[in-house]
């Protein structure tokens, strides 16, 4: 049985996420946040940056935005994890208030150290107890996170993909500003200087994807966002796109392994 909790945290910019996932399955697929998952029990097998890899309790993954990645259990009784989603612009935040500079990465994806996985796990706790004062709850983040960075980020060179004339960047800036409308391979072509089979070519091997999937996939990434401000599935699905709400449902519970109307 599958068991899949999403919830805010006191700070906006980081989100919540407790799961059993026993037979679910994620299908290769990106982020638009920084997912920091916690393994409390069990395996979890994915593919990431051209390899598979395991992880196991006690170790922490971390998937950058836009990393192409998928995720499945590797035994019978499933995987526990917890998961920190936040935005890229506060632990860029982070990162210059201890580096000097906002542009970084994490060069290992899969972490085993004790007391940062005992640290963190106690964090996600904290930020849901009643009982920890907001000061707290501001200034634990902050602690935590200025350690991870630390100890396992790297200061490193701003990189672009390029797509013609523009990059993947840009690309996703057109989208997300006609997200509520029809968008046809020639669109995204026109846009990049490109014909529409260079696009395609172009695009699969600068991401690992269809433009098709990618798209799909940044509707419901910005679905989540909006589920988890308020706003109703009706008001979502067609926010992003969607003009049947059953598909848009469908398509949301078939890539989270959850029910729009379970997200608060």
């Amino acid at each position: 049985m599958n068991i899949i909790n999403h919830r805010k945290s006191p700070i906006d910019d980081i989100n919540l996420i407790d799961a059993h996932y026993q037979s679910f399955a994620f299908k290769r697929h990106y982020h638009l946040d920084y997912h920091l998952g916690l393994i409390t029990q069990g395996q979890q097998q994915y593919f990431y940056q051209g390899a598979k890899h395991t992880a196991g309790a006690g170790q922490l993954v971390i998937m950058p935005p836009d990393e192409i990645h998928d995720g499945q259990p590797k035994e019978q009784s499933g995987y526990h994890v917890k998961v920190f989603s936040i935005t890229p612009d506060w632990l860029s935040q982070q990162a210059e208030e201890v580096s000097g500079k906002n542009h970084y990465s994490f060069p290992q994806n899969n972490i085993a150290d004790q007391p940062l996985f005992h640290q963190l796990t106690r964090l996600h706790q904290q930020l849901e107890s009643p009982f920890i004062s907001q000061l707290a709850k501001d200034s634990l983040p902050i602690e935590s996170f200025s350690y991870l960075l630390t100890h396992y980020g790297q200061v490193r060179d701003v990189g672009v993909t390029a797509l013609g004339s523009k990059d993947l960047s840009q690309l996703r800036d057109y989208v997300m500003a006609h997200l509520d409308q029809k968008i046809g391979l020639d669109d995204l072509a026109t846009l990049c200087q490109l014909s529409p089979s260079q696009m395609l070519r172009q695009f699969k091997k600068a991401t690992g994807m269809t433009p098709y999937a990618w798209l799909a996939r940044l509707r419901l990434e910005h679905a989540m966002a909006l589920l988890k401000a308020g706003f109703s599935s009706t008001e979502v699905a067609y926010h992003v796109g969607f003009y049947d709400q059953a598909h848009f449902a469908n398509a949301f519970k078939n890539t989270y392994g959850i029910a729009p109307s379970h997200i608060k």
